[in-house]
């Protein structure tokens, strides 16, 4: 898997409906655009379209980038070959919207909803796309999986973080930091047989890579997981033991945490 060290940070989206640049023809084009709901290879970038209706539209191959599309109706929308680089598409209904070869570097599209929406595979690798709604299988390579659910786990969305983590390992089983990502979200969540069992396997696969230091660590993680479920289910007082437990379990934490953290960042999301 490679790195990429870039950090892309979300542009600021608002203002003018156009630049103090835009040119003659693009206030034609945004005219036309919210007139006749049709402007394919449009000129349209920087323009202002929050909340803006534009169900069925026809912005096949449309320039739209940086353009503020927050919160607007786009169901149904023809946006196939269009460029949305760094575009705010946050909040936006695209149920059925044709997104397939559109340009999605830096494109918001958290909160958005994509049911039905048609994208090319891989298309949200370069995107930000934290909590849209309908985002099929296949879209999302293990990467970009991987890094939604780090974004969550900073987020104490623990849930969010643990389904993330398992679509990212069905996505490539033998990729040992989302075991141990989910692990940490699972022992967040007092699922310890279930975390220790992802330490565990993790585990396995820095021994079989020879890396004997981490698999170590790892173990211990998962023996301690293993101790603290057997403290909260005995009926006898631990004596302080289970305190002894707890702060094992969170040293053990802090040390592999950084690891899990690591994030596979195709466009650098700072995770």
């Amino acid at each position: 898997m490679r790195h990429i060290p870039l950090l892309l940070a979300l542009p600021l989206l608002c203002g003018s409906a156009l630049s103090p640049t835009a040119s003659a023809a693009d206030s034609e084009a945004l005219l036309l655009l919210l007139q006749k709901r049709s402007c394919p290879d449009c000129k349209l970038q920087d323009a202002d379209l929050v909340h803006a209706d534009l169900r069925d539209a026809n912005l096949q191959g449309a320039r739209l980038q940086r353009a503020n599309l927050g919160q607007a109706q786009l169901d149904g929308a023809d946006l196939s070959g269009a460029d949305l680089s760094f575009t705010s598409l946050r909040g936006a209904s695209l149920r059925g919207a044709n997104l397939v070869g559109a340009r999605l570097y830096g494109t918001d599209l958290r909160e958005s909803d994509l049911s039905g929406a048609k994208l090319s595979p891989e298309a949200l690798e370069e995107a930000h796309w934290d909590q849209a709604k309908g985002v099929g299988n296949g879209i999302q390579s293990h990467a970009s999986l991987h890094n939604a659910g780090v974004d969550a786990a900073l987020q104490g969305r623990w849930g969010d973080a643990e389904a993330l983590f398992s679509r990212a390992i069905e996505q490539s089983p033998n990729e040992s930091l989302s075991w141990i990502a989910r692990g940490i979200a699972r022992s967040k969540l007092v699922k310890d047989d279930l975390a220790a069992s992802d330490f565990g396997y993790a585990a396995t696969i820095y021994q079989s890579q020879g890396n004997k230091d981490w698999a170590k660590q790892l173990s211990s993680a998962a023996n301690n997981l293993k101790k603290r479920r057997h403290h909260q289910d005995s009926p006898i007082p631990a004596n302080g033991v289970g305190s002894s437990v707890l702060s094992s379990i969170s040293t053990a934490i802090r040390t592999i945490a950084p690891l899990a953290i690591k994030a596979f960042s195709p466009i650098g999301l700072g995770f």
